[in-house]
């Protein structure tokens, strides 16, 4: 009897490890953006920072893909679709996600470079870095050349979305792009929880939630046009 019992514990012991890991499992919030679309900016410091005021962050993966609407030129070269500074900026935005891999790290430097373009004072992004505290790895990454590396990383990444991305900022929740819904997030991000695994900030979101979902029904008739950068312009 005592030869059964041994291996069903183990068996058990297995199973409730994995119920753990099931229950504990994050999901995926990913946002594709370009530094200088100034709805990608507006989103970033509007919308995106609940997620840290709610302490939603630990119980979702966040994901930021700096590459947007760009495209590689036949010969190697980077085409962004607000030029050579967003080129820049992206660039150094995938140098502080590869350098600082701590969520609050590296969104902290990104909120405060975003914030520069929504002020218009971009020329005082290298300043960002002291603000936030982190060191001048981002940058180095940048003049060294590695941050065009990861830029291809993330160009690629960008190619794989399906439905291909039609503009930005596109925002997918565990592979579901939200399109034009984007603002909505937190919604697709509770709900994406299991009954029995949803977390305390999104009960206290709820009723947010619920009124951003009443104004933006009210606002269905709004053209888009002029919220998001698309492609191709």
């Amino acid at each position: 009897m005592a030869s059964y019992q041994r291996p069903l514990r183990f068996c058990i012991t297995i199973f409730f490890c994995f119920l753990s890991l099931s229950s504990s499992q994050k999901v995926t919030l990913s946002l594709y953006y370009e530094a200088l679309c100034p709805y990608c900016a507006e989103f970033i410091i509007n919308h995106l920072p609940k997620v840290f005021e709610t302490g939603l962050i630990s119980a979702i993966d966040l994901q930021l893909v700096p590459w947007g609407n760009a495209v590689i030129r036949p010969d190697g070269t980077i085409l962004c679709q607000h030029g050579e500074t967003e080129c820049a900026l992206n660039s150094i935005h995938a140098c502080a996600i590869n350098a600082y891999p701590d969520v609050r790290k590296h969104f902290g430097y990104i909120y405060c470079t975003e914030q520069l373009v929504l002020e218009n004072k971009l020329e005082k992004w290298a300043d960002c870095l002291e603000m936030v505290g982190l060191s001048r790895a981002a940058v180095e990454c940048y003049i060294n050349g590695y941050g065009n590396k990861l830029e291809q990383r993330d160009a690629e990444e960008t190619s794989q979305l399906y439905p291909a991305h039609r503009f930005v900022p596109w925002v997918v929740v565990n592979n579901q792009p939200l399109q034009e819904n984007y603002q909505n997030f937190v919604m697709y991000v509770c709900n994406a929880f299991g009954s029995d695994q949803v977390p305390e900030a999104c009960k206290i979101l709820n009723s947010s939630v619920e009124t951003l979902s009443r104004f933006n029904s009210s606002a269905e008739k709004l053209s888009n046009s002029h919220q998001v950068c698309y492609r191709n312009q």
